[in-house]
């Protein structure tokens, strides 16, 4: 358990007014609110309304899905366009931003540092130059693991590269940045098809779990899949048993210390905070475990690319991050988050939506 404890914030930004639109989503039965300012400049920021004078508790840089390679510009499987080259750009500007705004504490990499596509005797590059971007900003950075990264190095090169605290080869672990809150990270490829050696069981018990649910030849292809179920491919994992006991004790402990509780994961784990294809395998699992501890209040993610926010029936805030890779030539997706004792504020640049995400009490 990492523990990173920061100091209070001594200023704020400027409020701007705030527009917020609702929809319904009919088969979960609860509202998806999405509340942001418009901006369609380069670096335009998405800042939400504020009480005057209230200072968050931390603030921390987000950003996802970067997926760089040194490659011409090409499009996803269903045609929507990817700019490989021009990502790393948006990266260095949410760096120089997140800089120059002087109180972020740290930043979260919610995963995929490079794309899939990246040929093969250049991906050990290209995740070193990615990650020396991240390490240009003035202070901690954290990073979860997507497919991407695992498409191009194992985890015992990756995991260390990236200075990411698991043990044996995991990736999930907790930070404190402060005694009010607690960041737990969840590893969704804990259990997953890729990343793993070929002969490990966890490879082993996901080809199984893939053969079982999904009847296609290729295991990226959620052809014949029909609603939830078209989330068993591939390119998506799972939370394995010891690590979903690992979360239990954690959120145990948690509310023990009266601490509100950040989830992060590079896959979605509310269907309406995702398409159906992103969602982690077992995400009614791990939200079963969630459900039963008031502690926790957001689960952010990355993956999905589109960016989306919904409420679940337990009142726990699910937002997905718009894609760094899906940003058109002179326009950026990242931002940065406030957190306060009631409530997060997200506040993104261009085309992250910003987002203010108020607890229950």
């Amino acid at each position: 358990m990492v523990r990173l404890y920061t100091s209070w914030l001594t200023t704020y930004p400027k409020a701007y007014s705030k527009m917020a639109s609702f929809c319904f989503c009919g088969k979960h039965k609860r509202y998806k609110q999405h509340v942001f300012c418009p901006g369609n400049a380069m670096g335009s920021t998405n800042v939400l309304v504020s009480s005057p004078g209230k200072q968050p508790l931390f603030s921390f840089g987000v950003v996802s899905d970067v997926q760089y390679a040194d490659i011409p510009d090409g499009h996803s499987f269903i045609g929507v366009p990817r700019y490989y080259r021009h990502s790393i750009r948006v990266l260095q500007r949410a760096v120089q931003k997140w800089n120059n705004h002087q109180n972020l504490n740290f930043v979260i990499n919610f995963g995929d540092i490079v794309d899939g596509k990246c040929p093969p005797n250049q991906s050990l590059d290209a995740v070193k130059k990615v990650n020396n971007e991240f390490q240009k900003f003035n202070g901690p950075v954290f990073h979860l693991i997507g497919n991407h990264c695992l498409y191009n190095l194992p985890r015992d090169i990756l995991l260390p590269l990236l200075k990411i605290p698991g043990l044996n080869s995991q990736a999930y672990y907790d930070i404190s940045p402060g005694p009010e809150y607690r960041i737990v990270v969840l590893d969704g490829y804990d259990i997953s098809a890729i990343g793993w050696p070929r002969d490990h069981p966890k490879t082993l018990q996901a080809l199984e779990f893939l053969e079982k649910k999904n009847p296609n030849s290729d295991k990226n292809s959620p052809e014949g899949l029909l609603g939830l179920e078209r989330r068993f491919v591939m390119f998506n994992g799972a939370v394995g048993r010891e690590q979903l006991e690992w979360l239990d004790g954690i959120l145990q402990d948690a509310t023990k210390l009266k601490q509100k509780v950040i989830v992060c994961c590079h896959l979605p784990m509310d269907p309406c905070a995702s398409s159906q294809e992103a969602l982690l395998w077992n995400f009614d699992e791990v939200m079963n475990v969630i459900h039963q501890y008031k502690c926790v209040k957001a689960c952010l993610s990355g993956h999905d690319h589109k960016g989306r926010h919904s409420i679940d029936s337990h009142g726990i805030h699910h937002r997905s991050f718009e894609a760094a890779l899906e940003c058109p030539h002179d326009t950026d997706a990242f931002g940065h988050i406030d957190v306060y004792d009631n409530r997060l504020l997200l506040c993104g640049t261009d085309r992250m939506q910003g987002t203010e995400m108020y607890f229950n009490p």
